[in-house]
């Protein structure tokens, strides 16, 4: 498995978090009891289920043990668990009143299942919150998709990143067949980059970390090199020097 380094990750954790945020606060529900927030990463969004709902028991949950660890170290207070949101849906023995999800499930594959899966761990009444982005048609997905299907470097990636994200309208369809009630909805944040280095330097915690990962350390710099040079033709810098990160996020609320 490819680890993740919650150290990269949290460099832009205010703007990672803001989605969270955003979902958590079209939440109605009065008093949930159970919560857990699958894919928590550091723990962040976590700390915002708990920051609204302060009398509920919350558990952040992710596959990868860096970002558990770090969750543990910067949220004491709160509950963590490894848990491969894949595999590990038959190990859970309890129901939640609310299943929450940030910018994780495009990581995992088959989401007819994997709405099943955290649909049926809903009580009746339960509330699924969930936000994937969707940022194919940005500049920087571009630059990446181009430059990794290259002649020059596409023997280099045996297991190229699969992205597991369905169509809005198929979302659609799959909640109108399993929730009594839900909505959707597409959020673009313009994040505001200092430089260029700092779209490469949020993209490295996330879009560009398999195929660095995949690279000798030779090849990654080299590889780096190529898509910074593309991000600086792709996005302009403002009058006051900083640069407009557009970032399209999905979001969907399904009651079961």
């Amino acid at each position: 498995m490819q680890e993740w380094n919650a150290e990269q990750y949290t460099k832009f954790i205010k703007e990672r978090t803001q989605p969270s945020i955003d979902l958590v606060n079209r939440i109605e529900t009065d008093n949930p009891c159970e919560i857990i927030d699958i894919g928590c990463g550091p723990g962040n969004s976590t700390k915002v289920l708990a920051d609204r709902f302060k009398s509920a028991h919350i558990i952040g949950a992710d596959k990868s043990r860096n970002m558990i660890d770090k969750a543990k170290t910067q949220y004491p207070q709160l509950d963590f668990m490894l848990f491969d949101a894949d595999k590990d849906f038959p190990e859970l023995s309890q129901k939640f009143d609310i299943v929450f999800s940030n910018a994780c499930i495009q990581w995992i594959p088959n989401h007819h299942k994997l709405i099943k899966n955290m649909m049926d761990i809903l009580n009746d009444g339960g509330i699924l919150a969930v936000q994937t982005p969707m940022n194919y048609k940005e500049p920087i997905h571009i630059i990446i998709s181009e430059i990794t299907e290259s002649r020059k470097w596409k023997d280099k990636f045996k297991n190229p990143r699969v992205f597991y994200n369905l169509a809005q309208e198929e979302y659609f369809d799959l909640l109108s067949e399993t929730a009594s009630d839900f909505s959707v909805w597409e959020t673009i944040y313009c994040h505001r980059m200092a430089s260029h280095k700092s779209i490469m330097e949020w993209y490295k915690g996330t879009g560009l970390r398999p195929y660095l990962n995949a690279l000798s350390e030779a090849d990654a710099r080299e590889f780096e090199s190529e898509v910074y040079n593309e991000i600086v033709k792709a996005y302009p810098i403002q009058v006051n020097g900083e640069i407009i990160f557009r970032f399209p996020r999905f979001f969907f609320m399904a009651v079961k």
